[in-house]
Parts: structure tokens; C-alpha cells; sequence
């Protein structure tokens, strides 16, 4: 959906349920499709989200936010706040069902001598083996990172994740590098 669509959908839905001195906004988010900042009064979408979703998606996050703000803090994804949200015209539904929710890429990319591969949006702070591996020693199935596509050097990814990569090798008798360059 166009982000000044989406904005003109929001501010509507706003309205209609009464939430006067609530604002919308876009936020930075890639994972969750929207959020409601009780203390703020606001109510945000995922830009990259919105782009990919189409009007009846986009509708939907907002009548989900919408029912958090008017059933307040401390209920989450209650009875209470399922049954505002359905009262309003939303499906009550937490979260998209698998598939329905495009993902959005992470910068960081990380991938399993298998082959495996894993996106984060932020920087790994740890080791972090692929779960789909079975049967491998733990050194091959320890993934091996990219950031926009360049291959990251243990010590680039931190003088603990490093030291902890050095004592798999140890470990495992291993001499090469975990990951991509270094």
C-alpha cells in the first residue's frame, strides 16, 4: 500500500474509534507490522511492511493497534482486547499466519556450510549455529556471516564472539576461519 494512503487510513480509523489525542506514525521497524505507544498516545506502522502490504493488510495492523489503545495497558492479546478488536471489524488475530507476512530482508546475513540461511537486522552478539543442521559437528553448523553481502571477520564481529570461534576450532581441531574473510 502507498505510505500516504496508509497515513489517510490511519488517521480515519482514529477518528471513527473516538482515539482524540492519539497521532500516528511510521516507525523504523522491519519484524512487526505496527505498535501502540500507550504513553505516547501513538499508534505506528513498519514502512517497509506497509509498502508490502495491500489496503485490506494495512487495515487490519490498524484495527489491531486501534483495540490495544482502547482496551489500555495490561491486556495484551486478552479476551478483552479480542473482543474490541472483533467489535471493531478486526479478525482478533494476533499475528499473521505463517506466510500472509512478507519478511523483510536483514543486512545481516548468516549461512551454514549446508547452505542454511538466516537474516538478522542487527549485528549477532553471539555464536549462533543453524537449527536445521542435525548431525554435524557444531563447528560446521556455526554460521558464518555477511553484512550487505560482505563476508564479516570474527574479530569484526567482536573480541568475544572471536575468542568464543577460537576455542570451537580448538574444540573441534579445526584450523580455517568460521567465517567469510580473516
Amino acid at each position: 500500500m502507498e505510505m500516504h494512503r496508509a497515513a489517510a487510513l490511519a488517521q480515519s480509523l482514529l477518528a471513527e474509534h473516538a482515539l482524540t489525542g492519539w497521532t500516528f506514525a511510521f516507525d523504523r521497524a522491519r519484524v512487526r507490522a505496527g505498535a501502540c505507544h500507550y504513553d505516547d498516545r501513538l499508534i505506528t506502522l513498519s514502512p517497509h511492511l506497509t509498502r508490502a502490504h495491500d489496503q485490506a493488510q494495512v487495515r487490519e495492523t490498524l484495527l489491531h493497534e486501534i483495540a490495544h489503545a482502547l482496551v489500555g495497558p495490561g491486556h495484551g492479546h486478552d479476551e478483552v482486547w479480542r473482543a474490541r478488536a472483533l467489535a471493531i471489524g478486526s479478525t482478533g488475530r494476533r499475528c499473521y499466519a505463517a506466510g500472509e507476512d512478507p519478511a523483510v530482508p536483514g543486512r545481516w546475513q548468516g549461512r551454514c556450510v549446508a547452505g542454511h540461511v538466516v537474516h538478522r537486522h542487527r549485528r549477532p552478539t553471539r555464536v549462533l549455529v543453524c537449527t536445521r543442521c542435525r548431525g554435524r559437528s557444531t563447528l560446521d553448523r556455526v554460521l558464518r556471516w555477511t553484512h550487505d553481502g560482505v563476508p564479516v571477520t570474527d574479530q569484526e564481529l567482536g573480541p568475544q564472539m572471536a575468542r568464543v570461534l577460537a576455542q570451537l576450532r580448538a574444540q573441534d581441531g579445526a584450523t580455517g576461519q568460521v567465517t567469510g574473510r580473516g
